[in-house]
C-alpha cells in the first residue's frame, strides 16, 4: 500500500511537471515566432548580446545560491530548522543584490568610459531582469523541493505566454528594439515574483520551525554555493562566447541566426532538463539526506545512471526526427530570414542532449554534496568551449561555432561521466 501511494503520489507530481513545461516550450517556441516578425537579425543578435548580462549574473551569483536554497530544503524540513534556512536564505539573497548593484555601476561606467552609452540602457534592464531572475528562482526552487509541483508548473507556464503579451506590449510604446523586449522580460518576472511570494506564503505556513543557529545556515548555504560562483564566471565566458565571438569575427545578423538556432535547438532541450533535474533533484536529495549513509547514495546513483541513459537515447531520436524535419520546423517557427541555418538545427539538438545528459550526472554530484569536485571539469571544459567558439567563429563562422557546440558538450559529458561513476562512500 505504502509503495503503491509512494508511485501515486510521483506519477501526479510527473503529471504537473510535464503539463508545465509543455505550456512552457510552447511558449518559448511562440516568443521566438512573435520576435523574428519584429526584430531583424540584426536587432535579434543585439538582444542576445544583452541577455549576456543577465547570464552572467546567473552564473556567477544568483544561479549557485539557487541551488543552495533547493539542496538544503530538505536537510532543514529534517532537522525541523525552517526559520534557520530561511533567514540564511534571505541574507544570501540581500547579499546578491547588494553584489548585482554593485556590478552594474561597474559595467556603467565602463561603457562611458569606452564610449558605448547607447547600450547603457539595455544593459541596466539586463541587470534588473537577473535579479528578478535569481528571486524567482529561489521562490520556484523552495516550492520544487517542498513538492508543490504544481505551482511550479503554474508560475513557469504563466511566465511563458506573459512575456509574449508583455514583450509585444512594450514593442508598441517603445518600438521594435532589443531594450524594449528585455523590460517585457523583467515585467513579466515581476508580476509573477509577486505572485510566488503569495503561494510561498501559503507553503511556508504549514510547516513547524525551529530557531537555531542561523549563522551556521548561512556558513553551509555559502560553502555550498561557492563552487557555482568561483566557475561560474568561466561557465558564463563558455555560454556567451559563441554570440560575441560571431560578433567579433562574422556579422551581427550571423548572431541573430545562430540565437535563432539555440534557441530553436537548444533551449528547449535545457527546458526538459529542468523539468527532469526539478522532478529528480528533490527526490535525490532526499534520498541521499546528508549524504553519509551508502546505501541512499547507491540508490541516488542507480537512478542518476538510468535517466541519464534515457536522456541519450531520447537525444539521438531528436537528432534524427530534425535531420528529416528542419525545413519544415523553421518554416513555422521563424520568419522567412532566419530560415538559411535550419540544416544546423539537428547539430544543436545533438549538442543539447549530450550536454543535458552531463548535467543528469552533475545532479548525483549535487545530490551527494560535492559541488566543489566539480570545480575544475566546469573551468577546465568552459574554457576548452571558449577557445573552440572563437577558433570556429573565426574560420568556419556559424559552422563553426556549432561544431564547437557540440565539441564541448561531448567534453563535458565524459568528464561529468568520470566524476560520477562511483558511488561516495
Amino acid at each position: 500500500m505504502v509503495i503503491r501511494e509512494r508511485y501515486i503520489r510521483l506519477a501526479k507530481e510527473g503529471s504537473w511537471i510535464v503539463i508545465g513545461q509543455i505550456v512552457t516550450v510552447a511558449g518559448a517556441l511562440l516568443l521566438v515566432r512573435v520576435l523574428t516578425e519584429y526584430l531583424d537579425p540584426e536587432h535579434y543578435g543585439q538582444l542576445a548580446l544583452g541577455l549576456t548580462v543577465a547570464s552572467l549574473v546567473n552564473q556567477m551569483v544568483t544561479g549557485g545560491i539557487g541551488n543552495a536554497i533547493n539542496r538544503f530544503y530538505p536537510i532543514a524540513t529534517e532537522k525541523h530548522d525552517l526559520e534557520g534556512y530561511l533567514y540564511a536564505t534571505r541574507q544570501l539573497l540581500v547579499w546578491a543584490t547588494l553584489v548585482v548593484a554593485l556590478v552594474g555601476l561597474i559595467i556603467i561606467a565602463g561603457l562611458l568610459w569606452l564610449g558605448y552609452s547607447h547600450w547603457i540602457g539595455l544593459v541596466a534592464a539586463a541587470l534588473v531582469l537577473a535579479v528578478l531572475t535569481g528571486y524567482n528562482g529561489a521562490c520556484s526552487g523552495i516550492q520544487n523541493a517542498a513538492r508543490q509541483r504544481a505551482i511550479v508548473a503554474f508560475h513557469s507556464g504563466l511566465d511563458a505566454w506573459l512575456k509574449i503579451l508583455l514583450a509585444l506590449g512594450t514593442i508598441a510604446c517603445l518600438g521594435a528594439t532589443s531594450l524594449a523586449v528585455v523590460i517585457g522580460y523583467a515585467l513579466s518576472l515581476l508580476l509573477i515574483t509577486f505572485s510566488q511570494l503569495i503561494f510561498l506564503r501559503g507553503t511556508l505556513s504549514r510547516q513547524q520551525p525551529v530557531i537555531s543557529d542561523r549563522q551556521q545556515w548561512i556558513h553551509q548555504m555559502w560553502s555550498y554555493s561557492l563552487p557555482f560562483s568561483i566557475f561560474g564566471g568561466f561557465t558564463w565566458l563558455q555560454l556567451v562566447s559563441d554570440r560575441w565571438a560571431l560578433q567579433a569575427f562574422a556579422t551581427g545578423e550571423q548572431v541573430g541566426q545562430y540565437a535563432v538556432l539555440f534557441q530553436l535547438g537548444y533551449s528547449p532541450i535545457a527546458l526538459i532538463t529542468a523539468m527532469a533535474t526539478n522532478f529528480l533533484g528533490p527526490i535525490l536529495y532526499q534520498r541521499a539526506g546528508d549524504a553519509t549513509d551508502h546505501a541512499r547514495n547507491a540508490n541516488v546513483h542507480r537512478l542518476s545512471w538510468g535517466m541519464t541513459y534515457i536522456s541519450l537515447a531520447a537525444t539521438l531520436v531528436g537528432f534524427a526526427i530534425t535531420s528529416a524535419a528542419h525545413e519544415w520546423l523553421f518554416g513555422l517557427l521563424v520568419a522567412q530570414e532566419y530560415r538559411g541555418s535550419s540544416y544546423l538545427l539537428p547539430w544543436v539538438v545533438l549538442a543539447g542532449g549530450i550536454f543535458a545528459a552531463g548535467q543528469l550526472l552533475a545532479l548525483k554530484l549535487l545530490s551527494e554534496m560535492k559541488s566543489s569536485a566539480m570545480t575544475k571539469a566546469k573551468i577546465v571544459t568552459a574554457l576548452i568551449g571558449l577557445i573552440l567558439n572563437v577558433v570556429g567563429a573565426i574560420f568556419a563562422g556559424i559552422q563553426g561555432v556549432v561544431g564547437a557546440l557540440v565539441a564541448f558538450s561531448v567534453t563535458y559529458f565524459f568528464w561529468m561521466a568520470m566524476l560520477s561513476r562511483r558511488v561516495k562512500h
